[in-house]
């Protein structure tokens, strides 16, 4: 669903998910007055048939209330128009313009109003400015939070006291027929004339306005970092792929960090499934993803496990890294340990598996590496370059030279052995790398 606006900037994805939640909230106040208005309709009906069964039916007529029912079916009417139309805007992804939302206010707030002119009808005016209609002013305040937005709910705080304040003076003609007595006891009427207690109930609205507001600002803002925090972690998790450990993931959050390119200590893992090709050829497609994701499954566990990430698949294999872009300080000797358990798993695996008996090959190389975000603002990738990664994937191929599962550097033995991570590596032949002068010393972990 995408929110646009011709005059206004692109939406982020918290943004635009937080226009359908206004959207939704919006139809839900509806509903709720919509309700609201239904129950009143029978709540003025059952009152008037309970007054006429005391007063008699010739003091009170049925036609006389014609007003405040017709108040009330507009205002149901209004209610299902505005229902369609919020229906209209979440289906087409469009936000609701803010002059239309404060319109909407302006309406729905006025309803109480009319119907305390349509009770003139039945009542004394100054009767009507107590009747239940000037109360509900209270419920569209307080409806208005779910609007998530501060200024439509102060809005419609100042409007209810504007209105209120427009039927006193409207009606001050008549209520200066009570009059406070020079001598004897003061009525019930003359007391609730005084302007004090209209201007009491006028400061209700406008306090009550505000902390509606304070709500739907608190509402918003928690709505708002909410999806922020959703974003953020999908963002991460897209970055780094979708086996990122939650761990890793709620570090990166916690550093808040923007995964700039710096230079870092790393060490990279090469795995390689040995002779993949050839069983690929005689099985079917299901057969060959079936067998990938049965292997990569405990593997990437294992990376996972021990705070690395997988940084890349490379069909029958993968690339991980420990170090980056958050690090322990003990990048090798978690990398050594990921690479025994999958080895051990791997055992485990080959015992229970109906498939052929399978061999990996992993190459483990620790170095600084260029680490960050490569690509285009359409699409990035968290990725290692440098030496240490060329070293890492000739350590690996060099398995099938030596007939071995697991090859080291002398940088990896030397910093897992600080970390104190005790191993048994038989040091072989050194090996030339393209691109360097000296021979990288190698160590077979068996």
């Amino acid at each position: 669903m995408v929110f646009w606006n011709k005059s206004a900037p692109a939406l982020s994805a918290a943004e635009e998910a937080f226009e359908t939640e206004i959207l939704r909230s919006e139809i839900k106040r509806v509903k709720i007055l919509a309700g609201l208005l239904l129950v009143l309709v029978f709540v003025v009906l059952t009152l008037a048939l309970i007054t006429r069964s005391v007063i008699g039916v010739e003091i009170l007529r049925f036609w006389q209330l014609r007003h405040a029912l017709i108040t009330l079916t507009v205002a149901l009417g209004y209610e299902l128009a505005a229902f369609l139309a919020f229906r209209y805007f979440l289906k087409r992804g469009r936000p609701v313009p803010m002059t239309s939302r404060f319109a909407n206010a302006l309406i729905e707030t006025s309803i109480p109003t009319f119907m305390v002119l349509a009770f003139t009808d039945i009542v004394h005016p100054l009767e009507a400015l107590y009747s239940p209609p000037t109360y509900a002013y209270f419920f569209f305040i307080m409806l208005s939070t779910l609007r998530l937005d501060y200024r439509l709910s102060v809005f419609t705080g100042v409007v209810a006291a504007l209105e209120y304040a427009g039927l006193v003076f409207y009606f001050q003609p008549e209520m200066a027929d009570f009059r406070l007595p020079v001598d004897g006891p003061i009525g019930p009427g003359v007391v609730l004339a005084l302007p004090a207690f209209h201007i009491g109930k006028i400061f209700m609205f406008l306090v009550a306005g505000g902390v509606a507001g304070y709500v739907a600002r608190e509402l918003r803002k928690g709505f708002l970092e909410s999806l922020k925090s959703v974003e953020e972690r999908n963002r991460v998790v897209e970055m780094f792929g979708a086996h990122v450990s939650p761990e890793v993931v709620d570090k990166l959050l916690d550093q808040q960090t923007e995964l700039e390119s710096e230079t870092r200590h790393v060490c990279v893992m090469f795995l390689d499934i040995r002779n993949f090709t050839s069983f690929s050829e005689n099985r079917s497609p299901a057969e060959v993803v079936q067998f990938l994701n049965q292997l990569f499954d405990f593997m990437i566990d294992c990376v996972n496990n021990n705070r690395g990430i997988i940084n890349k698949f490379l069909g029958d294999g993968f690339m991980a890294v420990f170090g980056a872009p958050i690090s322990d300080g003990r990048d090798s000797r978690n990398a050594i340990q990921a690479s025994l358990e999958i080895l051990e798993a791997l055992d485990r695996w080959n015992e229970s598996s109906n498939f052929p008996h399978t061999r990996v090959g992993i190459g483990l190389h620790a170095g600084d590496a260029v680490t960050g975000n490569v690509g285009s603002s359409r699409r990035k990738e968290y990725t290692i370059i440098g030496d240490t990664v060329n070293v890492a994937s000739r350590l690996e191929q060099m398995n099938k030279r030596f007939q071995s599962h697991l090859l080291i550097s002398e940088t990896v033995r030397r910093d897992a052995e600080n970390a104190g991570l005790e191993i048994q590596a038989t040091e072989i032949e050194p090996i030339q790398v393209r691109g360097r002068q000296e021979a990288v010393p190698v160590f077979q972990i068996r």
